[in-house]
């Protein structure tokens, strides 16, 4: 009997090769390459069921499916690009216990209210833990199924059968074909089992939802091509010890991204937090060294959040640099720029910056905020608690200009701030501030504004 061929492919970045290595040629892991069937996929690459003609853009019908169904959940509703769009694939990650599956029952409770039949698809729990989750949850739903099942084969059988308007898998990682025979959550069965489900998702209409889990760095498992597949890619974030739950939007089709919902982790699920900078405000401290308000701009929602800076003489001969909440590359940049161009003295110092409440900042506009936060604590000279600052920095010490000023500062405003300090082009653009503004063009101004140099 004839040996089926087989190749090679590494289990972190999905490369080939005809014979077995050690380290990946291409990603440089070790002992990610394992032996996988060269058979090929069982994916039909025919997503509209019928011929490969092309037609004209302006012979294509509007379709009615595009149009939107809120999910009752105004926070998935908000990253999702403003609701739920029929055949539409979704992947959903983030780090074991975070609360994906908390949320996407909570989905299916919210669907089913409004008549949606939804499919609920485990491969790692039966369906007897789901429902001690369902009822934790308070979820009781008839037109809710659950389905306990790890073949790809079987899940569309079902959904054939049962014709759900939406389908849950959770997860990706632990489904797999039967046309191939490696094992669940290779490279190959993520891929294979995806490309099926997003076939399906097509063909028939039924939006799916996809758990997919992370890796230790943070990155969803299996190929990356997974993330190209699907039609929306949504990472759930948080801090350990905080209840604060962050979905952010990495990639959508049917929306921008960068868009954030905000959730609270209750013994009854996650809530909704429809106005953040309030929660993450509540707690601030006043009067203290080393803590400024920033405005942050996630996707088009601004967002106020504390900034706290620790500087202190090291207890070791090395100096620390610990950040929470922005990266740490980051932050010994901008500790350079207070070295180099306003003489902080702060490299033989240990610095603890850390965002209050757990939210992870991206955009370089908390640049001012984090060097605010930094040269406070060093002088040990409080700022304003009712002075908001925002900007970004360049390696010259220059402050630049960051987009939707004028909807941070209404933010602001609304929360009973007096006073901005923000990039001087930022400034000259604003008409009719709600609150005192003061541009600024470097990091001497900046300081000098603030009363902390």
């Amino acid at each position: 009997m004839r040996k089926a061929r087989t190749i090679f492919v590494c289990q972190s970045c999905g490369s080939q090769s005809p014979k077995w290595l050690g380290r990946c040629a291409e990603c440089g892991t070790w002992s990610s390459v394992v032996e996988e069937s060269a058979g090929s996929l069982s994916v039909d690459a025919s997503l509209n069921g019928g011929g490969a003609d092309p037609v004209r853009l302006t012979d294509v019908p509007p379709n009615s499916a595009d149009i939107r169904c809120a999910t009752g959940i105004g926070e998935l509703d908000r990253v999702l690009g403003g609701g739920l769009v029929a055949g539409s694939v979704t992947l959903i990650g983030g780090d074991p216990g975070i609360g994906k599956s908390t949320l996407l029952l909570q989905l299916a409770d919210r669907l089913a209210r409004v008549g949606h039949t939804v499919l609920y698809v485990s491969g790692e729990e039966s369906i007897h833990q789901i429902r001690l989750r369902a009822d934790r949850l308070g979820v009781r739903n008839d037109s809710v199924w659950l389905l306990a099942e790890t073949s790809v084969d079987r899940v569309i059988e079902a959904v054939k059968r049962h014709a759900p308007q939406t389908l849950i898998a959770d997860s990706v990682q632990t489904l797999r074909s039967e046309a191939l025979e490696s094992s669940a959550g290779s490279v190959g069965q993520v891929r294979d089992v995806a490309g099926r489900l997003m076939v399906l998702a097509k063909q028939t209409g039924t939006a799916t939802f996809l758990v997919g889990h992370v890796t230790k760095d943070g990155a969803i498992a299996g190929p990356r091509v997974l993330e190209h597949i699907v039609d929306t890619v949504l990472y759930f974030e948080g801090e350990k010890g905080h209840p604060y739950r962050v979905l952010r939007t990495v990639k959508n089709r049917f929306g921008s991204t960068q868009e954030v919902g905000v959730f609270e982790m209750k013994g009854y699920g996650l809530a909704e937090v429809a106005n953040p900078s309030e929660l993450f405000l509540a707690e601030r401290s006043h009067g203290s060294s080393g803590s400024v308000i920033i405005a942050s701009a996630e996707g088009t929602r601004p967002i106020l959040v504390e900034m706290q800076a620790l500087v202190t003489y090291p207890a070791s001969g090395t100096p620390r640099r610990t950040a929470n909440g922005i990266e740490t590359g980051r932050l010994g940049l901008l500790l350079a720029v207070l070295e180099k161009r306003v003489g902080l003295g702060v490299s033989a110092q240990d610095v603890f910056v850390n965002v209050a409440g757990g939210l992870c900042l991206e955009e370089p506009a908390a640049d001012l905020g984090i060097a605010a936060s930094v040269a406070s604590s060093w002088t040990d000279r409080p700022i304003d608690p009712r002075t908001l600052v925002f900007g970004e920095i360049g390696l010259a010490g220059e402050i630049r200009a960051v987009p939707q000023a004028e909807s941070r500062l209404r933010e602001a405003a609304a929360l009973g701030f007096t006073r901005c300090v923000l990039p001087r082009r930022n400034a000259e653009r604003v008409t009719d501030p709600p609150l005192e503004i003061v541009g600024v063009e470097n990091i001497h101004e900046a300081l000098d504004a603030l009363g902390v140099r």
